[in-house]
């Protein structure tokens, strides 16, 4: 832009209106931002925290894993520590065994000869981790079916059909030892574990409905299980990722009630008869009429934690070779009976090529009967992990809590002190649970919280980001209000034409006022009153924008516009013409919502009228003010004219008056002159023109009748000739346009007054 002119202004902040404007809209963008943008982001945060409530409430596959891959890195990062004496043995089928005593199954005498061996060295318990649901092939009727036909089997068949089978053999070395033998729970089975050992004694509901259930199990023969003291189910608890980290107390078996294995090896080494089970109901409690599952399982003195499903979470010591004795070694002569004097002993396979392998929290491959081993010593040591009932609600809360928390510093203080709080809140709940798992065994989960918090910091960061473009777009939006929408966008590709200076440039002015705008104010309240002067000012500035016009202040109950500036309108008259005729129009319509809703309210309706000065000209357009605030405007001897035409509507009774320079660059436009005047500040006559309509107007036939009737009034007026004058305006009343009523009325005083 060239300089050499001091320009007024529309400015930095709002680029559309001129001094407190631009406090105004900044008062506008915090208001966007604190009243319109919180709510919103704050329904996003509810509804993300709901989402992640929700979800975790559900608990899909993938959720549970990621929280059973924290509890695994606690196990891994805080064994248990075992007991240095072990209490509890593993008898091993190992590599070593199989080649000392032979290929598995070895025959069951081998195995009755283990546990006789077992039971003179003393052992509290001898646990069998191994099913026998076949007979022995070296069982004598075996032997009979083989060889039935050669020749002397006959002479010793009798003999050897009455020897006792080496299953009476390994039922008989059951029968003298403190012996418990296993079944395990399958619905695709057929067989029945057998008769129960241990007597329940059941407060409140009953345990059935809570425990892991089969239909039938895998068991070994009857004439073997019926001399074991006890019976116990080896059943695991199947992940999908098939890690062992459960294993249940309790489980049924056909609508039966069994104890798990080791539960069944803790009764008969404490000796006792009978375990306890303690469910949701009991002591007169019904848990508000839910039955929620198991609460305790007591075997002696030992009270075993578990979960509603009477399940044991496995809290594993690292694998400890002072833990197992290969089988071959018990049988051997130089044996030594202190190892397992006094010790619970569990029989089990541990050698790879027998497949009772399972993979734990701290190791990949662990023999199965480990397993069962390492639960009976968490129980014997009382070190238990539990997950506690009340621990989903807890995480819950602190999600909700942490997650409002971060979204709050989000919004108040900025993505960096809100990292730093999840930063917190993270390492905070990470810390907490580690903390509450060696301490008291207590599982929490950090890792689903952590990932929420995570979640909300990033949701509510986009959502910023987002309300922060909205909050751009808006407050193009609220410029748009004042500018046309061509300076907008110039401006924010030029930003650079932000800056002081201008240029002349011929533009069309525009002035718009209302009439006895302080009667209509009379008796409203201010509230009312700005809301009054909104909706008047809304439709007419977008009737000066639908016509690319820039709006330039608003001056209480007056608007100044301008077109051909910024951006070159080469028939900017037009559209300025255009824009008071589109304002007149938008005046009419909302007089008649006025008068309708008047009405509905019963009060008096007092119609809104606008005045409207047009004038084109030379004048210097640009930014001006100071390097901190300026605003884009106007300034020169056609502004204060335009101003001036629009108060002479008032004498006038015109709604619009433009100056000559306008009606001749909109010639085709209905214009009639209505005057000469000397304008204030000036020293020579100009004709002033009354505006009617558009170029429609002008070439319609009631103009065109209207135009001479016009004339002769004016000329009529002029020389003092009352009736002439009185006819022609009873002539133009006959055409009856309406934009021209006012004019008349002027002239019909000016008549009277002449006359008088």
């Amino acid at each position: 832009m060239a300089a050499g002119c001091g320009l007024a202004v529309t400015g930095r902040a709002t680029m559309g209106k001129a001094g407190g404007d631009q406090a105004i809209m900044g008062k506008l963008t915090k208001a966007l931002k604190w009243a319109g943008g919180l709510p919103l982001y704050a329904l996003v945060i509810c509804v993300l925290l709901s989402l992640m409530v929700a979800l975790r409430i559900a608990d899909p596959a993938a959720i549970a894993q990621l929280r059973m891959a924290a509890f695994d890195t606690f196990q891994r990062m805080a064994p248990r520590k075992a007991d240095p004496s072990f209490p509890v043995k593993v008898v091993a089928i190992d590599e070593a065994s199989l080649k000392a005593l032979g290929q598995w199954p070895w025959p069951r005498d081998v195995l009755a000869d283990l546990i006789d061996r077992l039971n003179r060295a003393g052992a509290k318990v001898i646990a069998l981790d191994l099913v026998f649901p076949e007979a022995d092939r070296l069982s004598p009727k075996a032997f009979l079916r083989a060889y039935k036909g050669e020749p002397g089997v006959a002479d010793v068949a009798a003999k050897i059909a009455g020897l006792p089978t080496l299953d009476e053999r390994l039922s008989e070395a059951l029968e003298n030892a403190p012996s418990v033998v296993a079944f395990a729970g399958e619905d695709r089975a057929a067989s029945h574990p057998g008769p129960v050992r241990a007597s329940f004694a059941k407060a409140g509901d009953a345990p059935e409905q809570f425990v892991p259930t089969y239909a039938a199990s895998v068991a070994t023969l009857p004439q073997i299980t019926e001399k074991a003291r006890g019976l116990g189910a080896v059943n695991w608890i199947p992940e999908r990722d098939q890690i062992v980290r459960r294993v249940p107390l309790l489980v049924t078996v056909a609508g039966e009630l069994y104890p798990s294995l080791a539960v069944e090896s803790l009764r008969i080494g404490q000796g006792v008869a009978t375990i306890a089970i303690k469910s949701s109901g009991a002591s007169g409690l019904d848990a508000f009429g839910k039955a929620s599952g198991v609460e305790i399982v007591r075997v002696g003195t030992a009270v075993l934690q578990s979960n509603k499903r009477a399940e044991l979470w496995l809290r594993f010591a690292p694998s400890d070779p002072r833990r197992t004795i290969s089988a071959h070694k018990v049988l051997a002569n130089d044996f030594d009976a202190s190892l397992v004097n006094g010790k619970y002993i569990f029989i089990g396979a541990s050698a790879i090529g027998l497949l009772d392998l399972r993979a734990t929290a701290l190791a990949d491959l662990v023999p199965g009967v480990e397993l069962h081993a390492q639960a009976l010593e968490q129980m014997l040591s009382g070190d238990y992990v539990l997950r506690p009932a009340y621990a989903l609600g807890l995480e819950l809360a602190f999600l909700c809590l942490a997650g409002w928390l971060i979204a709050w510093a989000l919004g108040r203080s900025g993505p960096i002190t809100a990292a730093v709080v999840g930063a917190g809140a993270i390492a905070g709940v990470v810390g907490s649970s580690y903390l509450a798992y060696t301490s008291g065994g207590l599982l929490f989960d950090p890792v689903y919280p952590s990932l929420a918090l995570v979640l909300v910091y990033g949701a509510g960061s986009l959502t910023n980001f987002v309300r922060a473009e909205n909050e751009r777009r808006q407050v193009r939006f609220a410029f748009s209000s004042y500018l046309a929408p061509e300076l907008v966008e110039e401006l924010v590709a030029h930003p650079d034409k932000l800056k002081l200076g201008g240029e002349n440039r011929v533009v069309t002015l525009l002035f718009a006022d209302v009439r006895n705008f302080t009667t209509l104010a009379e008796g409203l309240d201010a509230e009312t009153l700005v809301a009054f002067v909104n909706r008047l000012f809304t439709p007419l500035s977008e009737a000066i924008l639908t016509e690319k016009g820039t709006i330039d202040k608003f001056m209480g109950d007056a608007v100044m516009a301008f077109w051909n500036a910024p951006i070159a309108q080469p028939r900017h008259a037009k559209r300025a013409c255009r824009a008071a005729l589109l304002m007149l129009s938008e005046l009419q319509r909302l007089n008649a919502e006025l008068e309708r809703e008047a009405k509905e309210a019963d009060r008096d309706f007092k119609p809104v009228r606008i005045g409207v000065g047009l004038n084109t000209g030379e004048c210097c357009v640009g930014n001006v003010g100071s390097p901190e605030r300026f605003d884009y405007s106007v300034l020169g001897d056609v502004v204060n004219i335009a101003s001036r035409l629009e108060s002479l509507t008032k004498t006038y009774g015109a709604s619009i008056i433009a100056g000559a320079s306008t009606v001749e660059a909109a010639a085709d436009f209905a214009f009639l002159e209505i005057d000469t005047v000397i304008l204030r500040g000036r020293t020579q006559r100009q004709p002033i023109y009354a505006l009617l309509g558009d170029e429609t107007m002008a070439a319609s036939p009631p103009f065109q009748a209207l135009k001479p009737l016009h004339e002769d009034l004016r000329a009529s007026l002029s020389v003092g000739d009352r009736e002439r004058a009185a006819k022609a305006i009873s002539a133009c009343r006959r055409i009856d346009i309406p934009a021209y009523h006012g004019v008349l009325d002027y002239y019909a005083a000016l008549a009277s007054q002449n006359g008088n």
